[in-house]
């Protein structure tokens, strides 16, 4: 039977298992409410009954209805997404995982709280330790309907002939089954590796390296879990972050630690991690690497000290009959002291009021002094710092600032121009002015390390005493506080595809994990960021003092059959040291298909190569082409329509795997980026059963 075709009866098991558990969630409401009801009648028309006997009855109805509102608190509480795993053992007996403990009318176990010691082998047992499990499974729900499953095989060459095995797991227990030790061993090497991830110690950093295929995120994901598990109290509370490169990749890894029961943790994209924005689009590979560099924090830093675009170029104002004035440039130069001091621009407003008062008194002394008159200063500052027509005046000239409006106010060629002498030529100056001019489509994700970068740079605005009194409460967390906007104290945070992340990028991740530990994924070949060495820097600095380093590098492709890897090798073989592939362990017998097409028939060849795929393949068939090519490739497949069919750029790609893929014009992924073959390394990859590629020109090959 197909995987397709497999998960679907897997699917269909566990959603009757499931029906059953909220059949009996419903009748433990319903007695439950009828408690509550005979707990309310209890005590009414007891007529003059002895006193201590009427207080009796009273007590009695009080507990019935506290344990019975108790009771439908838990239940309503824990409805959603009731049931999320299920274990099978050795000795053939199985039990489900979920939010609470139920039992049916016999009192025979439903679902077993994942807080008893009976379920810990759910974030605990592992390819090293399996705990006498063989099978794990993760159920993914919505509501009462279960979405998905996912298994891991913890002891590959147990499982039974009857058990079915969806998702990774499946190519594990496959491996287990196969003849010959030199296979087994294979799988042993593969648990062995991972499992020494899994259970590194949670304090200072985790670095995972290693090829596509090898399990990176997966890994990452259930070490996060287990350390959940084993160090709740020191992790749980402050929460988790996991970072992924875009949205398509944090939806498809959405499923494993909120299914695996861990609600305390956010997956974000790169594009989502300042609060309030979502960015999907990328930037062209020339921009990208200008906003990306260390250079834009100066740039923004020079354009947060420029005038703002509507403040008054002079200051009038009339004291004891004189007019006292302000130019230019006198203007300017207090503007100067002001930031000379360093505190943010939203909070220095004050301190400007403060040095235009002492400007303008300056201003009278010398006027005073010109006429053989004195004044008092004091009572100057004083008088005029109370006026109406001042504090308009100062609201105007030193506005409180907003992110977006800094970096709209660099589409004007000649302030960005002003801000990046020195740091960038005529031609990025002008690339970049024409991009932050246009902000007809939206920002891009590598617009929100520089917003995030500009609200530390500015500083938040005072707020009010009612918006201080005004804290944020939400009832789905039982009136407990929100966590404030640009929560910083995660106590882990996940970082995946980290070779891609510029060192703006960095910086924005750093100041979300400053009191975290870290686990961070990544693999140096696959990197399309330009300056690796400026990114490692960026990094470093984004880890702080955490002293605790531990590297693990994961060599064993198990996902790629080796006739496709062995193409993406060829691709990237001068870019990447022999040691730093991995080792594609399964061969399918069939070879990636390389067809030569005519650059007007692009169109019909795509359509026919993805046809056949989906006619070959019952699962996903993902065609990746350019970034800027998405739309018009989406096009030509329209009338393909298909759930199982998905067009994707080359650097959404990252992170993502498909049964098949057509991969149009590789030549195309290498001049969009400035780590060409990198990009197309990535794209080689993803398919697990078949690759077709068209090409127009064969360069992309490297010859022998």
């Amino acid at each position: 039977m197909s995987e397709p075709r497999v998960r679907r009866a897997e699917i269909a098991i566990e959603q009757a298992h499931v029906d059953t558990v909220y059949t009996r969630l419903a009748e433990l409401r319903a007695q439950a409410e009828a408690m509550r009801t005979k707990g309310y009648e209890i005590g009414h028309g007891a007529g003059r009954e002895a006193i201590f006997e009427q207080a009796s009855m009273l007590f009695e109805r009080d507990m019935m209805v506290y344990h019975a509102n108790q009771t439908l608190q838990t239940l309503d509480a824990e409805y959603e997404g009731l049931v999320f795993g299920r274990l099978d053992h050795l000795d053939n007996d199985h039990i489900y995982v979920g939010r609470l403990g139920i039992r049916d009318a016999e009192f025979d176990n439903l679902v077993t709280d994942w807080r008893a010691p009976a379920a810990a082998a759910f974030y605990q047992a592992t390819a090293e330790e399996p705990m006498d499990v063989v099978r794990r499974r993760v159920i993914r729900c919505s509501g009462q309907n279960v979405l998905d499953v996912d298994d891991d095989v913890l002891i590959a060459d147990a499982v039974p002939e009857g058990m079915q095995i969806v998702g990774e797991g499946a190519l594990m227990a496959a491996l287990g089954r196969s003849r010959g030790e030199k296979m087994r061993d294979i799988v042993a090497t593969i648990q062995k590796e991972q499992d020494e991830v899994i259970r590194a110690p949670w304090r200072g950093v985790t670095e995972i390296t290693g090829g596509p295929g090898t399990g990176k995120t997966a890994v990452a994901l259930h070490r996060a879990a287990y350390l959940l598990y084993r160090h709740r109290r020191q992790l749980g509370g402050a929460g988790v972050l996991v970072i992924g490169p875009s949205g398509v990749f944090t939806s498809y890894i959405s499923r494993v630690l909120p299914s695996m029961g861990e609600t305390n943790v956010e997956l974000r994209a790169l594009g989502e991690v300042l609060d309030g924005l979502e960015a999907t689009r990328q930037d062209p590979a020339p921009l990208a690497a200008i906003k990306g560099s260390l250079r834009m924090r100066k740039i923004l830093l020079r354009a947060l000290r420029d005038t703002p675009e509507d403040a008054p170029e002079d200051m009038k104002i009339v004291y004891r009959g004189e007019v006292l004035r302000l130019n230019a440039r006198e203007l300017d130069k207090v503007r100067r002291k002001v930031h000379t001091a360093g505190g943010p621009p939203n909070r220095s407003r004050i301190r400007a009021a403060e040095l235009l008062l002492d400007a303008l008194a300056a201003k009278a002394e010398q006027h005073a002094k010109d006429d053989g008159r004195q004044i008092d200063k004091a009572e100057l500052i004083t008088e005029l710092g109370e006026r109406i027509e001042f504090h308009r005046f100062l609201v105007v000239w030193w506005p409180i600032l907003y992110p977006a409006q800094i970096l709209r106010w660099l589409g004007a060629e000649k302030r960005l121009a002003s801000a990046a002498k020195g740091l960038l030529n005529r031609n990025e100056i002008s690339m970049l002015a024409a991009d932050f001019a246009d902000r007809s489509r939206g920002w891009t994700i590598a617009d929100v390390a520089l917003l995030d970068e500009l609200r530390v740079l500015i500083g938040t605005p005072p707020k009010s005493r009612r918006a201080r009194q005004n804290v944020e409460v939400n009832p789905e967390r039982g009136g407990a506080p929100t966590r404030p906007e640009h929560y910083d104290e995660y106590s882990h945070v996940v970082v995946d595809e980290s070779q891609d992340l510029s060192p703006m990028q960095w910086r924005m991740v750093g100041r979300r994990g400053k009191y975290a530990s870290w686990t961070v994924v990544g693999d140096p070949v696959q990197s399309s960021w330009p300056d690796p060495a400026e990114a490692a820097m960026a990094r470093d600095q984004a880890f702080g003092l955490k002293t605790t380093r531990r590297r693990f590098t994961l060599r064993t492709n198990y996902r790629n059959s080796a006739e496709i890897f062995d193409l993406a090798a060829k691709v990237v073989a001068g870019h990447a040291e022999a040691d730093e592939l991995p080792r594609a362990v399964r061969q399918t017998g069939v070879t990636p298909e390389v067809r030569p097409v005519e650059a007007s028939g692009l169109e019909a060849a795509t359509q026919a190569a993805v046809k056949e795929l989906m006619g070959a393949v019952e699962g996903t068939v993902g065609v990746i082409t350019a970034m800027d090519r998405v739309p018009e490739v989406e096009g030509w497949l329209a009338e393909l329509s298909d759930e199982r069919l998905k067009v994707v750029g080359s650097l959404d790609s990252k992170g993502l795997e498909y049964d098949a893929v057509v991969l149009v014009e590789p030549n195309d992924l290498i001049t969009e980026s400035t780590t060409g073959r990198r990009v197309l390394y990535v794209a080689l990859t993803r398919a697990t059963q078949q690759l077709t590629v068209l090409a127009s020109n064969p360069d992309w090959i490297p010859s022998a």
